[in-house]
């Protein structure tokens, strides 16, 4: 089963609200870039990546929680974090029963999210082959 259809599973699972808050979560972050891709880690959780990991959708028994990996790091204008504030790289946003998914807000901090792995890419540096001379003083 590839993750895409653990995750349908998963959803199927939570024949509650829960099921309905992260298929929403899910569609909105899949409409944020199409070059998202579905990832299924430890041993159980959906995961959404582009050039590193994205975010992270749980669902626990009275809300679900998507952790953005970086998520100190990105512009929160709609002030969408609730969650985790006190980090110093992750933040989460916990959906609570009735709660409403802001799809715009949600989907400009996912392109924030994707933008910020795209910039650590361009900021490593490229490794060169060492020698075996390199570090060594002839005398």
């Amino acid at each position: 089963m590839n993750p895409s259809q653990r995750i349908d599973q998963l959803i199927a699972e939570l024949t509650d609200w829960r099921g309905k808050t992260l298929a929403g979560v899910r569609k909105t972050i899949l409409e944020a870039d199409r070059e998202i891709i579905e990832e299924w880690k430890w041993m159980g959780s959906p995961v959404w990546s582009r050039d590193g990991m994205i975010a992270v959708g749980n669902a626990h028994k009275n809300k679900v929680k998507l952790t953005f990996s970086h998520g100190a790091n990105l512009p929160d204008p709609d002030k969408l974090f609730n969650a985790a504030l006190e980090g110093n790289a992750w933040r989460a946003i916990d959906f609570f029963e009735g709660d409403k998914i802001n799809a715009r807000a949600l989907k400009n901090l996912v392109r924030a999210a994707v933008d910020f792995n795209q910039s650590k890419l361009k900021k490593k540096p490229v490794k060169r082959a060492k020698t075996e001379d390199s570090g060594r003083r002839k005398a």
